[in-house]
């Protein structure tokens, strides 16, 4: 299998679990309009622009990252926690949790004379013990600019995720995830995929966003990169998302220090916001 499949902004959950479970990846196009590229551009800019490029050939040394998207730009608010995508992934993980969290925020600009990132497996951040019978991640690449295979878009290998782990692809067996601005990338944990070569002067930019099981430990902390005061100012479902949620029955307790009778002992993490306002201002919703 060499094609990755496209879908349109019209699909549904079941058609992109269905197509993940085949493929390992499926593209939805043209999720965004472009009022909300031009929102996440002018949030995004002036962070990728004080940013230095990477430090290592995995990084990319002509390639920036930035991360705490969710505290940084309120437009990145809505792609987490945009209807369908958060349903597909619920669906895609509910076999492995009772809930899924945010894992990973990060925006991605990929300059001129970058090379390609080495293919990998995403479930190799916990290590070789967690076993490929257990989904752990529903990650997402949203597209800022069009992705092209001259520009760094992500090269991705249908079907690998069925592969043994130590096979690795020939060349035709790899192609590029080319989408207009707007669409997103759809993958699970297990399929090889890695950045693009960008042959370009214009960089290929995209925000990834990636959900995991809520009793695994997130790539990035939420809690430091989106702390309760800034938290606060979320709606309910996307803190529960971050985090700020109990796993299963009491995973994510916390309490408070202080002198004794003072603060509060074994209370879900809800319990820091109960005087939060009920709802954000700012629509977090596509």
């Amino acid at each position: 299998m060499s094609d990755l499949l496209h879908l349109p902004a019209n699909t549904t959950p079941d058609a992109i679990c269905n197509a993940i479970d085949e493929y390992g990846g499926v593209v939805v196009d043209e999720l965004l309009d472009a009022e909300t590229l031009t929102s996440l551009e002018a949030e995004l800019r002036p962070y990728l622009e004080a940013c230095a490029s990477g430090a290592n050939t995995f990084a990319g040394f002509r390639t920036k990252h930035i991360g705490a998207l969710i505290a940084r730009s309120p437009t990145s608010r809505r792609l987490a926690a945009h209807p369908l995508v958060t349903s597909a992934s619920s669906q895609y993980l509910a076999p492995y949790c009772d809930h899924h969290q945010l894992h990973f925020s990060q925006a991605v600009a990929i300059g001129q004379g970058e090379g390609a990132q080495m293919l990998h497996r995403d479930r190799g951040v916990w290590g070789p013990t967690l076993t490929r019978a257990v989904e752990t991640q529903f990650s997402t690449i949203w597209a800022l600019t069009d992705f092209k295979h001259e520009n760094g878009a992500t090269q991705i290998v249908p079907g690998s995720h069925r592969w043994e782990k130590d096979r690795r692809p020939t060349d035709d067996e790899i192609v590029s995830a080319e989408m207009r601005a707007g669409s997103a990338l759809l993958y699970n944990d297990t399929i090889l995929h890695g950045g693009g070569e960008n042959t370009t002067p214009h960089e290929c930019v995209g925000v990834l966003l990636h959900y995991t099981l809520n009793w695994l430990r997130q790539e990035e902390n939420q809690y430091l990169s989106c702390p309760p005061e800034i938290a606060k100012e979320l709606k309910a479902e996307l803190r529960a998302l971050k985090g700020y949620t109990l796993g299963g029955p009491v995973l994510g307790f916390y309490a408070t220090p202080g002198a004794p009778g003072e603060g509060v002992e074994l209370a879900p993490p809800e319990r820091l916001f109960e005087n939060a306002t009920a709802n954000a201002t700012e629509p977090d919703t596509i």
